[in-house]
């Protein structure tokens, strides 16, 4: 499984912005795909996470209720789509696949496929 995030940039406290994870490889659309993130000298974070099927997402404490996960199957993508953003929210951000179709983690620990990471910088 390869993945491709995109989207990151730099937006105001209270803006938004959209990430899109762009899937390829064998039987993508069988893995749970997570965001994660990770501020510098912090430890990496788990933000949210999606089934395969597209159902039950997950979400980190720090992020609910402002950020939304979905997944487009037809297009091998996956979105995370950030509100109310604050500079806390400040990190490269990941998506990342499990090692095991059929799975999806709140873990960063328990994700094996990475993809490259998109910087989002929030502005006081």
């Amino acid at each position: 499984v390869q993945l491709q995030a995109s989207g990151g940039g730099l937006a105001q406290a209270g803006g938004s912005l959209s990430l899109s994870c762009e899937l390829s490889g064998r039987r993508v659309r069988d893995y749970g795909v997570g965001w994660l993130r990770q501020a510098p000298g912090k430890e990496r974070e788990f933000v949210a996470a999606i089934k395969w099927s597209g159902d039950d997402p997950l979400y980190g404490d720090s992020v609910k209720d402002r950020f939304t996960i979905s997944r487009d199957n037809a297009r091998n993508t996956v979105s995370l789509r950030m509100n109310g953003l604050k500079p806390e929210d400040t990190a490269v951000y990941y998506c990342a696949a499990p090692h095991s179709s059929h799975t999806y983690f709140t873990s960063w620990r328990w994700y094996h496929y990475w993809g490259q990471g998109t910087l989002v910088t929030v502005s006081s």
